[in-house]
């Protein structure tokens, strides 16, 4: 199997923010926050121009599979990794662990769900209805995990504050994409593959730029390869845990073949994309962001692997 290019990507930028920091650090000229926030705001707004309101409307038919895939999704990957926490007992271990339920607590992802569903021949239009709903839902679901767990003393973390950053940053970019649908979904068509890339660098953009600060405050100074090593196996034991899990369901719900591979595909992906914006929004910058997105990068690349190679033996049978 190739290695994912954005995977690649992502492994050069966190090595060319440990070396070369100047352009995100505090005191840089560039002013990487508002490309950021402008990229992101862009991002949205594309992924509106590309919703489909047609394809939503008809998805709603099959009620099951939405609810197992947005039940896998926002219920039972927090609730899963909320068994650990009787066992967290320092603040290293809290931080990492909160790291680990802002990975559960995140939507499902577009491209990936619906590229890899069509390949193992699964049911893709209800992979297109779930990976876009499950942004939106995402929105108002995500923040609400994370305040119940933040701690007292960030005092910064304010639910209003955040939801009016996400109408601002996400929401209405997305609504003026739907509303302009009419003028500039060819576009969209059109440049597909160009607006992917774009999505990918404002990504990137956003990694740099974190784990610079993440380097600058010694963040990751105490971990070692163990460490990282231990995190790798957890987050595979998390996936293979909720795909086995959402095959359960679905068998005891009589799905058939093309609905199990799209309840599994769907329920077990974690959006890169959302995962960087919400961070930016949802923590303080006094908190190791870098470290908040250690598990869910490694994820990403982990579900790219292994769904890659299940979607392959599917798609052959």
């Amino acid at each position: 199997m190739k290695i994912d290019r954005f995977v690649l990507a992502i492994i050069a930028t966190i090595i060319t923010a440990y070396f070369f920091p100047q352009l995100g650090s505090s005191s840089s000229p560039v002013p990487l926050d508002l490309i950021g926030s402008i990229g992101v705001s862009l991002i949205f707004f594309f992924y509106g121009l590309k919703l489909s309101p047609d394809k939503i409307k008809s998805g709603l038919k099959n009620w099951k599979l939405h609810l197992v895939v947005q039940a896998s999704t926002f219920l039972l990957f927090p609730l899963i990794i909320l068994t650990a926490k009787p066992f967290i007992y320092s603040e290293e271990a809290e931080n990492l662990w909160l790291s680990f339920l802002f990975l559960g607590a995140l939507p499902s992802t577009v491209s990936s769900s619906v590229v890899m569903v069509s390949i193992a021949k699964g049911n893709v239009p209800a992979a297109i209805f779930n990976a876009s709903i499950s942004g939106l839902i995402g929105i108002m679901i995500t923040p609400l995990w994370m305040e119940l767990f933040i701690p007292p003393s960030t005092s910064d973390f304010d639910l209003t504050e955040i939801y009016t950053k996400l109408i601002i940053t996400i929401i209405a970019p997305v609504f003026l994409g739907i509303l302009l649908q009419r003028f500039g979904r060819h576009f969209a068509a059109k440049y597909k593959s160009q607006l992917t890339t774009f999505d990918k660098l404002v990504i990137l953009l956003i990694i740099y730029k974190s784990f610079v600060h993440s380097f600058e405050d010694n963040i990751f100074s105490s971990m070692s390869l163990i460490d990282l090593l231990i995190i790798a196996a957890l987050l595979i034991l998390l996936f293979y845990t909720i795909y086995f899990l959402i095959g359960f369901i679905s068998k005891t719900l009589k799905f058939n073949r093309e609905d199990q591979i799209t309840a599994q595909f769907c329920g077990t992906k974690k959006s890169l994309v959302h995962g960087t914006v919400f961070a930016e929004i949802l923590f303080p910058a006094t908190f190791p962001i870098g470290m908040m997105l250690l598990p869910l990068m490694l994820f990403h690349a982990f579900q790219i692997f292994i769904i890659s190679i299940i979607a392959s033996r599917l798609g052959n049978e």
